[in-house]
């Protein structure tokens, strides 16, 4: 229980109320009475009885307009108005009852206005009396941290109130970059300039600063936080115009600066037209839906009224979570009662899962996202990433052929492009896999789309810095020159689909990723954000250090989108089309047939061997080091000495 709870149940608390109210219902008029210079204790015994009523018909009003509903602590202008609209029906009863029982002669309409002016001090001014005490005591018994608060519009307005009546911050300053709020007064807090931040953070001792800005663009808010990085503040913010606006969040929950406001880069408005082109009122199948990317590509589809929506993965849990929020995603759209939910568990590896699902479902348009995608992972397990993303991306692919799929659209990666690993080269070896199908003349539009390393996805980089700040560090940073390409996971899908909506045939789609960013500078800029200083050797009393790893096994310093310089546009800004040379159907058989029994006879190096000869650019750092092959491998060993061991020799010394 907290120190300023009162331990009475509601009702109880509402029943004193209706008696507090009574009692300052009967003194104002005896007040009012009182200033007209008449005993109010001198009335007629008729008019006692009236004021019994009249009391007792206030208070149901009162009741029934919500008065008693409204809590004295966060009481505000809507209960204030539920105040007036109260005295006023109160005052006519009361003054009705005074009238019926006096004689015309001796009735003074005077006693109206002076009534309603008394009870409106009472019953108003007591409860704001009580909410001023109430949040004194809140404040003497358990202090808040104080905090600013960077904007001071109808967010900040909503913010500080909010926060004005909780226990854990309070507001002692605004900022804003509005010349116009300056030296104004928002909710008894002063709005101040962005110059004078310093200033304020040492006067009033703030560790943090909530941005209350959620209408600003990307751009905007990176202006903003590259002038609050360096501030010894912790930089928080209120959810984005569209979580509040659609019920999601409320104003008051506050998080983490999102690696989103770091990048500063606003997502172009999507084409409806290219949108809607291969999902609305049709059949579709997303594999790996219940990854990272894949459940964003979901969500997005069923805005898009598909007929059908066929989620298939091996990973069970992830597509059980899937499958009960798109439930509840339903609920909420338009015709969403129409669109049929699917969830398929198995490999895309699997010819008979595949066959029976694309034919039985009638898909019309094949997301392929199911791939193993952890470059250090698949290091390790080459055959197993062979297996999966080349031969699980042909296995679906020759099905949607087979059956009359409109379209099918690859999930690829930049680790495609020239790779140093074995997660890109098999990557790009499923790329030429549907470019080569595209060539013999299929029916089906074979596309792939390719882009770099996506925010909040399982494995990014964000949530372990964070992590890792939030225990006091080090931050792990494999390499200081190490840069990627980034994007949202939001604006990765929206794209996804709109690319594969312009798909000719083999087009190889690459969207814009903006210019690189080094991790380390993303790592600095995270500990500063949330109010830490970097340890280092120019700064020994920091307070989180860095600590540089080494590049992992197959990671490459920076990362590519293209393989050559041929690129031309499309009818979306941020969606380039590449012209690339590919194999033929022909040569690339005799590669699928080698590389099918080399994972048979579990052979990696002739894998590495196959993928260098089919993978343009494919420089492999290190040698295939797969467990199950070094098992094997020790086993056909032994046995090879056991069996030499066996033979009896020709000749004796």
């Amino acid at each position: 229980m907290n120190l300023y709870t009162i331990p009475l149940s509601r009702t109880v608390k509402q029943i004193l109320l209706m008696v507090a109210d009574s009692v300052m219902i009967v003194m104002a008029l005896a007040f009012s009475f009182a200033l007209l210079g008449k005993d109010f204790f001198a009335l007629d015994q008729l008019f006692y009885i009236y004021l019994s009523v009249a009391t007792a018909l206030s208070i149901l009003v009162f009741s029934r307009i919500g008065l008693y509903r409204a809590l004295v602590l966060y009481m505000g202008l809507q209960s204030g108005f539920l105040v007036l609209q109260g005295v006023t029906i109160a005052s006519c009863l009361l003054v009705a009852s005074y009238f019926f029982s006096q004689t015309p002669e001796a009735s003074d309409f005077s006693i109206l206005p002076i009534f309603w002016m008394i009870a409106l001090l009472f019953i108003g001014g007591s409860r704001f009396a009580a909410k001023v005490m109430l949040q004194s005591l809140i404040q003497n018994f358990r202090p808040k941290e104080p905090v600013i608060i960077y904007g001071a519009g109808s967010s900040g307005m909503q913010l500080v109130v909010a926060l004005q009546n909780g226990d854990q911050y309070l507001p002692v300053a605004f900022v804003d970059d509005s010349h116009r709020m300056l030296g104004s007064t928002v909710h008894g807090i002063r709005v101040y300039s962005p110059n004078s931040l310093y200033e304020l953070i040492e006067s009033y001792s703030v560790r943090q600063i909530l941005l209350a800005i959620p209408s600003a663009t990307h751009a905007e808010r990176k202006e903003i936080l590259n002038r609050l990085e360096h501030l010894p503040v912790h930089v928080k913010t209120v959810p984005d115009l569209f979580d509040m606006v659609s019920g999601k969040v409320g104003v008051d929950e506050i998080r983490d600066i999102d690696i989103e406001d770091l990048l500063g880069r606003d997502i172009v408005p999507p084409n409806p037209e290219l949108l809607g082109a291969c999902i609305t009122d049709q059949s579709v199948l997303v594999t790996g839906a219940g990854g990272s990317i894949g459940s964003e590509l979901c969500r997005q589809i069923v805005a898009i009224s598909p007929s059908r929506l066929i989620l298939l993965d091996s990973f069970e849990f992830g597509l059980y979570e899937l499958e009960a929020e798109l439930e509840e995603r339903l609920k909420t759209i338009e015709n969403g009662d129409k669109i049929e939910i699917v969830s398929l568990l198995g490999s895309v590896c699997s010819k008979a899962l595949m066959e029976n699902t694309i034919k039985g479902f009638a898909v019309d348009t094949v997301y392929h996202v199911a791939a193993y995608k952890q470059v250090p992972m698949v290091e390790k397990n080459i055959m197993e990433g062979a297996q999966n993303n080349i031969f699980g991306t042909l296995v679906s692919a020759q099905a949607a052929e087979k059956y009359g799929v409109k379209n099918f659209v690859l999930i690829s990666t930049d680790k495609a492009v020239r790779p140093t690993n074995f997660m890109g080269a098999t990557k790009r070896f499923a790329e030429q896999v549907l470019q080569a199908m595209a060539q013999r003349g299929s029916t089906t539009r074979f596309s792939m789309v390719r882009f770099g390393n996506v925010l909040g996805s399982s494995g990014s980089v964000v949530p372990l810095f964070r992590r890792q700040i939030s225990m006091g560090g080090p931050v792990t940073v494999t390499h200081p020159e190490v840069s990627r390409y980034f994007m949202t996971v939001q604006e990765a899908a929206q794209l996804v689909i709109q690319a594969g909506s312009m798909a000719k045939g083999g087009d190889v789609f690459v969207l814009d990723m903006h210019e690189p960013i080094r991790i380390i500078d993303l790592a600095k800029k995270m500990v500063h954000l949330m109010g830490y200083d970097v340890k280092d050797e120019n700064s020994y009393r920091g307070d989180i250090a860095i600590e540089y790893t080494g590049l992992r096994p197959g990671e490459k310093l920076y990362e590519e989108l293209l393989i050559g310089e041929s690129v031309t546009g499309t009818m979306h800004p941020k969606i380039m089309r590449a012209e690339e040379e590919t194999l033929s159907w022909d040569e690339l058989e005799v590669l699928l047939n080698r590389l099918r029994s080399a994972c048979k006879n579990i052979d990696p190096q002739e894998i590495r061997s196959l993928l260098m000869e089919a993978v343009d650019g494919f420089e492999p750092k290190e040698e295939a080091s797969d467990p199950l092959w070094v098992i094997h491998s020790a086993k056909e060993n032994k046995a090879a000495e056991h069996q030499t061991s066996k033979i009896t020799p020709l000749f004796k010394d």
